[in-house]
Formats: structure tokens, C-alpha cells, sequence
């Protein structure tokens, strides 16, 4: 790991209010990120500016663990009174109370204000989603969504995209100079990586009254992941082998139940929503395939996530999943139901193919190891250093 002699001369500040306040997703990837640069990087100074004081355990942690991590909050009445103004207008402020400041956008947005002060900024660039298939969106949202999004890759110094298809749709829909973006792949949580012991397995398939054996799909349960696919696939295989959904509750929760019941495989299909991050895991561990047919990703974090934890993975075409997962799980059509069953079938009594799939996709996903990444960060930082 590089070891930067610079680490005196400059301060990577953060958007912190994922990290505080999301427990999944964007959460997710900023405490990850902050995490990470903290663990592989504590020689540098960091800053994450919160919009209130943090309130996330997982968060919390970090900080408690990293005396190098500096919060900043509002400090004067009015902008600690309209807290998310501040996050877009206000800010500017603090930011520029300090010398030689990287200021990160994890989540898609940089502050408008952002070319007022004197840092250099960054912005990570999650999907696009709401522009390649606006019917999962409000009409409201596209174009809050279309203008902060524009707005930052306009204004940032450097754009970071999480996959291939992000930088791909970055390049056509916003018409950025793809020299502006590096693509730095997402990792996962090193639990997922970490060996799960039999009876805490057990005791997590207890808590959740699982089958000895089922399919696995983990995700919010939303039109556009496409649960309804498996559904529709569980008729057609040849073992009569249930389906757990790990996920948010949606109102298409009950189109797939609905569904579930019109096929006559209600009595195959269990829904766990709420489950805690410490039960993901396990979960992972017990399932016997992982299907993940959503129609469209920025990344597709759950397929590294269930490669990690030893389960097969079946995904859909169409986006960056391929990138995620690698050659040597399988892809199908989203909209085949079919050819889902016919792959779920060959996962599930061609032994050789099975471990053959899981071997090679364990070592691909290797290149989204923890250290690679901060790597890439870093330089990614520095490039900009080089250039005041």
C-alpha cells in the first residue's frame, strides 16, 4: 500500500449525510468508502460534513475508531435551522475554512455552490436509472434527480463511476468528456468474506423459520429489480424448491404475491423484510442459488456479495451485472421465464458446472478487493493535487 508523503498538505472531506442516515445503499457505500480510506490511509486527514449530528451506530463506529475524521456540522442559526440548504447552499462556508480541501460527493451530488470555494472536488455517480427507465420514477423526482446529477458531473473537477454502463450512460445522456471519469468498481463488505460457522447459520435459519434448502433473491422488492421473473420461473423447474426474497416491502410486493398465488407457488414463496446487516451473510450461506434479474443497475453489489459467501449466481442482461459478476456466472434474458427455470435447473443437479461457476467467480470478483480500491481513490485524489 502506498504510503503518500503528501499526507500534511491536503484534507479529503465527505458528504456525510448517506452515511449517517441511510442504513442500505448509498449508506452503505459511504461508510464503506470513509471506512476504508480511514483503515488503508489514517496518515491523511478526513473530514465528513454532516447536515446533524450523526446518529448511525455503523457510522459512529468509524469515527469512534479513526481520531483522524473531523466532523462538520452548520454553525451559524439560520443554516443549522434549514440543514439540507446548507448541504446545497451554505456550506460553502466551512468548506472554505480549509487550506488544500478534496471535497468527495458520495452520493450523485456536489453542493451548487461548490466553484464558490477554493477545494477541488469529486463526485461518485451511482446510475442513471430514473433517465433510462423514468416509469419507476415521479415525474418531480426526474428532474430534481436530472438537475443535481447534471449539475454535479458539470461542476466537479472529477467524476468517479462505479461501472462501465454508469460511465457509458455519464458520457451519453450528460455529454461529459469521458476523460473526466475513472470508473472505480464497488466492493463488499468484508463480512461476506469472512468464513460463517455452521451453528450461526443455524441459528439465523431458526430465527427466520428458513427451508433446509431454497432460492435466494436479495434486493428492495421493486418493479425494476424484477422478482416477479422468479416467480414466474417456479412453476417451470423441475425441484419444487422455495424462494426467499430478502427485501423492502414495496406495493409490488403484492403484484409478486398476487402473482405467487395465481401460479400456485404462494405456499413456495417467503418474504423477509426488515432483516438486519448481521443476518445478511448467513442468509447468503444458506441459499442455494442466488438469482438477481433486475433490468437495470449502477453496479449490482448483492451478486459480489453471494459470490463471496460461496452461492451461484443466475443474473439478468441488459446492464453492468455481467461487470459485477464476472464470465462464469449466468445471464439471462429479463424477461424469460423460461430460460430462467432452464438455468436454474442446470445450477441446481449439474455439480461440476455449480462449483465450477462459484470457483471462477471467486477469483474474478478478487478484483474488487478492499485495498485495490483505496488505491484507486487515492489516486484518484492525487491526480488532483498534482494539478493546483
Amino acid at each position: 500500500m502506498t504510503n503518500s508523503k503528501e499526507s500534511a498538505d491536503f484534507t479529503i472531506a465527505f458528504d456525510g449525510k448517506r452515511a449517517a442516515n441511510n442504513r442500505t445503499g448509498l449508506g452503505n457505500y459511504s461508510r464503506h468508502i470513509i471506512g476504508l480510506l480511514a483503515k488503508y490511509f489514517p496518515q491523511y486527514r478526513y473530514a465528513v460534513f454532516l447536515t446533524k449530528p450523526n446518529g448511525n451506530p455503523q457510522f459512529q463506529d468509524i469515527l469512534n475508531h479513526n481520531p483522524n475524521i473531523e466532523v462538520v456540522v452548520p454553525k451559524k442559526g439560520f443554516w443549522k435551522k434549514f440543514s439540507s440548504l446548507w448541504r446545497t447552499f451554505g456550506i460553502k462556508n466551512e468548506i472554505s475554512e480549509f487550506d488544500n480541501l478534496i471535497y468527495h460527493g458520495l452520493s450523485n451530488e456536489l453542493p451548487l455552490t461548490i466553484k464558490k470555494t477554493n477545494a477541488k472536488s469529486i463526485v461518485t455517480i451511482h446510475d442513471l436509472i430514473f433517465l433510462k427507465y423514468p416509469k419507476y420514477y415521479k415525474f418531480f423526482d426526474r428532474k430534481i434527480y436530472t438537475y443535481k446529477f447534471r449539475k454535479a458531473c458539470e461542476n466537479a473537477d472529477r467524476i468517479i463511476a462505479v461501472s462501465e454502463c454508469t460511465k457509458k450512460d455519464i458520457v451519453e445522456i450528460f455529454k461529459i468528456d469521458p476523460a473526466k471519469i475513472t470508473v472505480i468498481y464497488q466492493g463488499c463488505d468484508k463480512v461476506f468474506k469472512s468464513e460463517i460457522q455452521s451453528d450461526a447459520r443455524e441459528i439465523v435459519r431458526k430465527k427466520y423459520n428458513l427451508p433446509e434448502r431454497f432460492l435466494l433473491n436479495v434486493g428492495s422488492i421493486e418493479e425494476r429489480k424484477n422478482a416477479m421473473l422468479i416467480v414466474d420461473a417456479l412453476p417451470l423447474i423441475q425441484d419444487k424448491i422455495p424462494l426467499v426474497i430478502v427485501g423492502k416491502r414495496t406495493a409490488y410486493t403484492l403484484e409478486v404475491e398476487k402473482k405467487a398465488a395465481q401460479l400456485g407457488v404462494k405456499d413456495r414463496l417467503i418474504i423477509l423484510d426488515k432483516v438486519p446487516f448481521e443476518d445478511l451473510a448467513p442468509i447468503y450461506h444458506l441459499g442455494e442459488v442466488f438469482i438477481y434479474p433486475s433490468r437495470y443497475e449502477g453496479f449490482g453489489i448483492p451478486i459480489i456479495e453471494a459470490i463471496n459467501c460461496g452461492v451461484p449466481v443466475i443474473a439478468a442482461t441488459g446492464s453492468c451485472l455481467e461487470e459485477a459478476g464476472g464470465p462464469d456466472c449466468v445471464y439471462v434474458n429479463p424477461d424469460d421465464a423460461r430460460q430462467l427455470a432452464l438455468a436454474i435447473d442446470k445450477m441446481m443437479t449439474d455439480k461440476v458446472f455449480r462449483e465450477n461457476s462459484v470457483g471462477k467467480s471467486k477469483l474474478y470478483v478478487n478484483k474488487f478487493s478492499e485495498e485495490k480500491q483505496a488505491e484507486q481513490l487515492m489516486e484518484c485524489y492525487g491526480s488532483l493535487i498534482k494539478k493546483k
